[in-house]
């Protein structure tokens, strides 16, 4: 629970028990708290003043001790796919940066979870920038809900700035207000959260969220992995593989695994034959995504065919399979590019 410095409670970020604790000392019961969630998450706060549903007591109430919370953005930049990469900042100084995502069918929010990270993952720019602190839920959620095109979002992955499940108690908290029907009522099987792999927060998020998990692997061969990704040392993928084998999974609930390609590096037949040998039988999807170049970066992306192969040998091996398009990297909003851009001595 945030409180400012004129001593005012922010609404974003607290869910429906939380709220109605705050009212309930003055009389007002949970549905009123209800009403005001849905008020918050779903229209902004916009028409809280106006709404029949909440009584008049109520809402002096909320104005001489509360406040929405809902920060808008600070700046926002558009790629020429129309991908819009917007900064924010919250009220510890921190940055940290969201990219909404248009598309005929979906519309999609790429929420961050840290300013920075502290996960140190070579082939990723944010870790780059460093670690200024974990998000609260109401940074979280903020992200989406202050953006100009909040009531079009269909889709919510946790995949921009920071290591979500290093930020555990917030990411589900956030999860949890997603998702809720006094929240914004978005379904859990269009909520995706992505980690490189913290196998207590993994068995911890798969009990106590519906939402998807997505794990970046990066390569199938640990001493690999270990390179680029230090969190293998103590959380080997195989490890949280087979944790994720082993969850008794809801309908339609999906568990899946990231993988960059990089030409010459994680696409050999070697590593695609390894992938299979790991993965076969556990009903884990692979989503194959393009490797981004950066200026003075020796690495580069897989090439197109070699995508597809990929995918193909994947999926006539059981293995359900899809090659993503990367989207904004003009604007570096795209897959480890975010804060790539952002000056660490920026003051809001």
């Amino acid at each position: 629970m945030q409180q400012t410095g004129v001593n005012k409670i922010d609404l974003c970020g607290l869910n429906a028990e939380e709220i109605r604790d705050l009212i309930g000392s003055s009389g007002f019961e949970y549905h009123h708290a209800v009403e005001l969630a849905g008020i918050l998450y779903k229209k902004g706060g916009r028409g809280m003043e106006k709404s029949s549903r909440i009584p008049k007591r109520l809402k002096e109430f909320i104005n001489d001790d509360w406040q929405t919370g809902i920060q808008t953005p600070m700046a926002n930049e558009t790629s020429v796919d129309g991908t819009i990469k917007y900064l924010f900042g919250n009220t510890d100084g921190n940055l940290f940066e969201t990219v909404f995502i248009p598309d005929e069918k979906r519309n999609t929010v790429c929420v961050s979870t840290q300013s920075g990270c502290r996960m140190g993952c070579s082939f990723c720019l944010t870790g780059k920038y460093g670690f200024y602190g974990n998000l609260s839920a109401g940074d979280i959620v903020n992200q989406v809900i202050s953006i100009p095109s909040a009531t079009k979002v269909t889709h919510v992955v946790f995949m921009g700035m920071g290591e979500p499940l290093d930020n555990l108690d917030n990411v589900l908290k956030a999860c949890n207000i997603i998702t809720a029907e006094w929240g914004l009522s978005i379904s859990p099987r269009n909520v995706t959260v992505s980690s490189v792999g913290i196998t207590p927060a993994v068995e911890e998020f798969l009990k106590r969220s519906k939402c998807n998990l997505t794990l970046s692997l990066y390569s199938p061969f640990a001493d690999e992995r270990f390179r680029v990704i230090p969190a293998e040392r103590k959380y080997p993928a195989r490890e949280v593989i087979s944790v994720m084998k082993n969850y008794p999974l809801e309908r339609k609930r999906r568990l899946s695994i990231a993988y960059v390609m990089i030409g010459g590096v994680n696409d050999t037949n070697r590593h695609l034959d390894e992938l299979i040998t790991i993965l076969k039988g556990t009903g884990i999807r692979v989503n194959l995504l393009p490797y981004h170049h950066v200026r003075d970066d020796m690495n580069r992306p897989s090439p197109d065919d070699k995508m597809m192969f990929f995918k193909h040998n994947l999926v006539v091996s059981g293995i359900s399979a899809s090659v993503r398009r990367s989207r904004g990297a003009d604007i570096f909003a795209a897959c480890g590019l975010l804060a790539s851009q952002l000056n660490k001595r920026q003051i809001l």
